[in-house]
C-alpha cells in the first residue's frame, strides 16, 4: 500500500461521480480524516459528449457484453480528463458509471477500472464501492450518507436534518447529528426516494430533443395528471419499509402512464411523480427534521421546487443556503469515502443501506511503481 494511503490524519482527496442523469463527471478535492470535513478544496466538470451519451444509454441495464465493455472505455476515458490536474492530491475516490442495479437479484455494476485509473494518473484510487455492501446482504446504495452526516456535523446542525438528492434517481438521508458517529444505531436512515430526473430527461429527449426541462419551462406550462399520479404512487416500492434502493430504469412505464399526453403536461405529471415520491419518503422519518436540503440538478427546477414545498411540511432549501456546493456533493462524497476505505473505517451500515453489519466497501489500486 502506498504511502499516501498508509499515512493517518487529514489526507487530500479528490472525488469523482458520474451519476444517472449521463451529463458528465463530476470532480471535487476534500480534505479529512475520514470522520470530520476539514476543507473543500477546487472542483470541476468534464460533460459527455452526445456521442459517449449515446454509448453509455445503450448499455444501460445490461450487465455483460460489447455495449458494456464500450461504456467502461467511455467512462475511463472520460474520468483520466476530468481528475488530470490537481495539485497535492493524496488519492483518488472513483464511483465509476452505474449501468444495472439490482442488488438481491445479480448484483450491481459500475464500469471503470480503478486499477487503470491509477496507473493513468499516477495516485492510489479506491474503487468498487459497492460489492462487499451487497455481498453482505444490503442495497449497494445510497453511499453518500455518511458524508451527508459529516456534512451535518460541519454545517452545526443541532438536530435532524434530511438532505435530498435528485439526480436520475431521488435518495434521501435522515441525519441525526445528535449521535457522534455515523454507524451509532439511530443516527442515520437512507434510501431512494423515486425516480427524479431521469424519466424528465428521457421524455423530453424523445420527444423534443431537449436533454432536460431547464428552469422548469415544459413542466411550468402544462397540467398534472392526477390519474396517471394514483397509478404511480400504487406501485409496491413505495409500501417498503426502507432502506430501499432503485435502477435508473426501474420506472420505465412511468413514460407509459403519459404516454397520451402532450408534451407540457407529461412533463408536468412526472416532475409530480418526483415530488410525490419524496413526499411519500418523508413519511419513514424517525422525527420532522428542521429542513430538507436539496442537492444534484433537480434543485435548478424551480416547478419542483415548489412542489416539495407544497408537498412537505418543513422548510425546502437548496443546499447552497447552507454552504454547501449541491453540484460537487457526490463528487465530494465519494472522496470523503476513500479516505475512510483508506484508513479502514465503514462507508455503510443497516440504517443506510440494509446491509447486515457495518461495512467498509472499496478496492484500493496503486500504481505499479508504488
Amino acid at each position: 500500500m502506498s504511502k499516501a494511503v498508509a499515512k493517518s490524519g487529514v489526507l487530500r482527496a479528490l472525488g469523482a461521480m458520474s451519476g444517472t442523469s449521463l451529463d458528465g463527471v463530476d470532480v471535487a478535492v476534500v480534505e479529512t480524516d475520514g470522520q470530520q470535513i476539514m476543507g473543500f478544496g477546487p472542483s470541476g466538470y468534464h460533460p459527455f459528449t452526445s456521442e459517449e451519451r449515446g454509448v453509455l444509454c445503450a448499455a444501460l441495464g445490461h450487465w455483460h457484453g460489447a455495449e458494456v465493455v464500450a461504456a467502461a472505455e467511455v467512462v475511463e476515458a472520460a474520468h483520466v480528463v476530468a481528475l488530470a490536474g490537481f495539485e497535492d492530491v493524496d488519492l483518488v475516490g472513483f464511483h465509476g458509471q452505474t449501468l444495472a442495479h439490482a442488488p438481491h437479484q445479480q448484483g450491481t455494476l459500475q464500469v471503470g477500472d480503478g486499477a487503470h485509473l491509477a496507473e493513468a494518473l499516477d495516485l492510489p484510487v479506491v474503487w468498487d464501492f459497492r460489492s462487499d455492501d451487497v455481498a453482505m446482504g444490503g442495497e449497494g446504495a445510497p453511499l453518500a450518507p455518511f458524508f451527508h452526516f459529516a456534512c451535518a456535523k460541519y454545517i452545526k446542525a443541532s438536530g435532524p436534518i434530511c438532505f435530498l438528492n435528485l439526480g436520475g434517481v431521488g435518495n434521501i438521508t435522515y441525519v441525526d447529528p445528535r449521535y457522534s458517529s455515523p454507524e451509532d444505531p439511530g443516527a442515520l436512515l437512507a434510501f431512494d426516494t423515486g425516480p427524479a430526473n431521469a424519466p424528465i430527461n428521457d421524455l423530453l429527449q424523445t420527444r423534443l430533443g431537449m436533454e432536460f426541462d431547464k428552469d422548469g419551462q415544459v413542466a411550468r406550462s402544462g397540467e398534472v395528471e392526477t390519474g396517471a399520479l394514483e397509478l404511480f404512487l400504487a406501485e409496491p416500492y413505495f409500501s417498503r419499509m426502507p432502506p430501499k434502493s432503485l435502477d435508473r430504469n426501474d420506472f420505465s412505464e412511468m413514460i407509459d402512464l403519459v404516454a397520451e399526453l402532450n408534451d407540457a403536461d407529461a412533463t408536468a405529471t412526472l416532475t409530480a411523480m418526483c415530488a410525490a415520491s419524496v413526499a411519500q419518503g418523508m413519511e419513514h422519518c424517525p422525527e420532522p427534521p428542521s429542513a430538507v436540503l436539496v442537492t444534484g440538478g433537480g434543485r435548478h427546477n424551480p416547478v419542483l421546487m415548489q412542489m416539495l414545498e407544497v408537498s412537505l411540511d418543513c422548510p425546502v432549501k437548496v443546499i447552497e443556503e447552507v454552504g454547501l456546493d449541491g453540484d460537487m456533493l457526490e463528487a465530494q462524497a465519494f472522496a470523503f469515502l476513500a479516505v475512510r476505505v483508506a484508513c479502514g473505517l465503514p462507508t455503510s451500515c443497516p440504517g443506510t443501506t440494509g446491509v447486515s453489519a457495518c461495512v467498509g466497501g472499496g478496492v484500493v489500486s496503486v500504481p505499479e511503481h508504488c
